[in-house]
């Protein structure tokens, strides 16, 4: 038996889902005549009390277009410096929008409004106007944390204030929601656009929507299509993300509880250094030397439990619908039973996902 704990995208569809997939209602989404996508998107959107929705393939690609949306070229983005956008999208702020990016050092990739106002810039020439602030909840890197929306409705005051444009890298928001017990009206009120992805924690194949305005997801249409991201049946694929929506939100707390019963585990082994607090369904860990983060997952997966080392120190475990209560308790015991040989340490380690 392999338990896989690289990441949430590792899912599988339930069978609920591809029942759901499999009567779903098609036609061609680019004229707007695929049934089954647009109840997704307004399904979507009515939760968030936002005004429209756009399907797209990929949470990067969702990003991107509200990137797109928001900026022109010269223009800077604000985020924290662990940001999916910045980290992990390929360079794309540059590549598609021509804008660059003003990093803030926050705490376990959340940043303030304090932080945001300290690096917007002054009307200079010499510098970039100050466009969009991006923020990420939950925190990827930041080992799921959340977001308090007590700064979130600052930073939204802060926008407000100083003329500029906000959106929610909201890939695991879900998460968020269910840990603080948070709607997703309340987010809807605060961003002007909204990124959820489909295919990580909810456990649907394929898929993000990007969520705000008619206006803005009218002009998000035209990105996409040059982009590339212009699907034709896509309702089989957005059928399961209705699925996901309407069936797979409150069981993430089991998740979540998942994730504390394995980390209580970890946090008592002698090459456990130090751990990220878990909020959420993602354990970060540091290894103790003279450990190696790649030695410590190769061992893990001798005995079947695929973790991913993220840098030549951490490990990212990552809980999702895939994982049962019995792959949980496996775990924990091989963890606790683990017999590490300094042999062969390394300091390789793989990338991320």
């Amino acid at each position: 038996m392999i338990i896989d704990f690289r990441s949430d995208t590792v899912t599988r569809p339930t069978q609920g889902m591809l029942e759901a997939m499999m009567k779903a209602n098609v036609g061609d989404d680019v004229f707007g005549e695929d049934e089954a996508v647009n109840a997704l998107e307004a399904f979507a959107a009515g939760i968030f009390g936002m005004e429209a929705g756009i399907f797209c393939a990929s949470g990067t690609m969702t990003n991107q277009i509200a990137i797109k949306c928001h900026t022109q070229p010269a223009d800077e983005v604000i985020c924290e410096g662990q940001s999916h956008i910045y980290q992990y999208e390929g360079g794309g702020i540059a590549f598609n929008s021509g804008c660059q990016v003003k990093l803030i050092d926050g705490n376990r990739g959340r940043i303030t409004a304090d932080e945001i106002s300290a690096v917007i810039n002054p009307s200079d020439i010499h510098k970039p106007p100050s466009r969009l602030v991006s923020l990420e909840n939950t925190s990827n890197r930041g080992g799921g944390s959340c977001y308090d929306i007590r700064e979130i409705e600052k930073i939204r005051e802060l926008c407000n204030r100083e003329k500029l444009q906000l959106h929610l890298d909201g890939a695991r928001l879900f998460n968020a929601l269910v840990a603080r017990n948070e709607t997703p009206e309340a987010y809807g009120r605060l961003f002007d656009s909204i990124s959820i992805c489909l295919s990580k924690g909810l456990g649907a194949p394929v898929g993000s929507i990007l969520l705000g305005k008619k206006e803005c997801i009218h002009k998000a249409r035209r990105i996409r299509k040059i982009l590339g991201g212009g699907m034709r049946q896509a309702g089989y694929l957005a059928a399961a993300g209705l699925y996901a929506l309407q069936h797979h939100v409150t069981r993430l707390s089991e998740d979540h509880g998942h994730a504390q019963q394995i980390a209580e585990t970890l946090q008592v082994q002698d090459f456990v250094k130090s751990m990220m607090p878990v909020e959420t369904n993602i354990i970060i860990f540091e290894v103790n030397p003279p450990y190696t983060a790649l030695l410590l997952t190769q061992k893990l997966k001798e005995h079947g439990v695929l973790v991913y080392a993220i840098s030549p120190t951490r490990i990212r475990m990552v809980l999702h619908l895939g994982i049962t209560p019995a792959m949980v308790n496996t775990t924990c015991a091989v963890v606790a039973g683990l017999q590490l040989d300094e042999s062969g340490i390394n300091t390789g380690f793989e990338g991320q996902v």
